[in-house]
């Protein structure tokens, strides 16, 4: 188990060195720079190239890009263009706030995608199976941030009952005023989800529904809800690489949900530096979110190592 994790773990280097090298050269690829933004174009043309000699972006981009990694490697992200704060205290600030939305979000997701996906295939083929099958569908189908307008749209505007924006606290919610203010955006975010788990759950228990073993079991008398967890432990592994992409993707594609809901999150600074062109922010913002990503499939696949031991070898 120990050479499995490990290898996994050395996996994991090419492919964030490819994301540092695949990001830093599409950010670089943009015309213009953050000069471009910051100086008028009324500006004598001296002071625009002392600005840029200043941020090393008169330097070839191979060398930016080697100093930055090794800056990279330290820990050290850079400071912000426009806000001269550390990159770093504003990153995990926004991630914070990120994972405070992503967490509850992934956990009603996954739970509601499990039961609906268990329960449509355990009656397939009736009218609950094409009720949580539609519902799955459109899960999927619906844009996140077209969810998220008509749900202000209804509970913040017309009835009044939840806030429209903000985040209205700092750190955790502690009381119901601060959970009003995930509950709209927490349901956006976990449809997706919900809608995906839930297809694959209703296929992989539908295929182990069918298969031999689950015959035997009936047969020895075992009761209904140990049957049931013996179809859920084999259809486990593929749902639990499911669930790592989808939590993946709520920290990293929430930027249009953080948008609609002016929620202060590693999303909504993606979208500010790539209006400023903060070349700093947002090189470190996706390379820390797909670390992040490649750590979540990292321990996806140990935990499915240790449900399935074929999948060590």
């Amino acid at each position: 188990m120990w050479a499995f994790t490990l290898r996994r773990l050395l996996y994991a280097v090419p492919v964030l060195l490819g994301v540092s090298m695949l990001v830093f050269a599409l950010i670089h690829l943009a015309p213009g720079d953050v000069v471009d933004i910051l100086v008028p174009p009324e500006v004598p043309k001296e002071i625009a190239d002392s600005l840029r000699q200043r941020f090393h972006l008169d330097e070839q981009l191979y060398v930016q890009y080697v100093a930055w990694l090794g800056r990279l490697m330290v820990g050290d992200f850079g400071v912000s263009f426009f806000t001269g704060r550390p990159v770093a205290e504003e990153l995990f600030g926004a991630l914070g706030n990120t994972l405070v939305l992503a967490l509850p979000a992934a956990v009603l997701g996954f739970l509601l995608g499990i039961a609906l996906g268990a329960l449509a295939a355990y009656n397939h083929g009736t009218w609950l199976d094409k009720l949580f099958s539609a519902t799955a569908i459109i899960g999927v189908s619906l844009p996140h941030y077209w969810v998220g307008i008509v749900l202000v749209a209804i509970f913040a505007v017309v009835l009044n009952l939840l806030p429209a924006q903000g985040m209205g606290f700092e750190g955790l919610p502690t009381s119901w005023e601060h959970v009003q203010h995930l509950v709209l955006p927490v349901v956006t975010l976990s449809l997706i989800p919900m809608g995906v788990i839930s297809r694959l759950v209703r296929a992989n228990v539908l295929e182990i529904l069918s298969q031999e073993f689950v015959g035997t079991l009936h047969a020895k008398g075992l009761f209904s809800r140990r049957v049931l967890y013996h179809t859920l432990k084999n259809a486990a592994p593929s749902a639990l690489a499911l669930m790592g992409l989808q939590f993946g993707y709520l920290l990293g594609g929430s930027i249009l949900v953080e948008t609609v809901f002016n929620w202060p999150g590693s999303g909504g600074l993606m979208n500010l530096a790539i209006f400023r062109r903060d070349v700093p922010v947002l090189s470190a913002t996706i390379v820390v979110l797909a670390a992040i990503f490649v750590v979540i499939n990292i321990l996806v696949d140990v935990l499915q190592a240790l449900l399935d031991p074929r999948m060590r070898r």
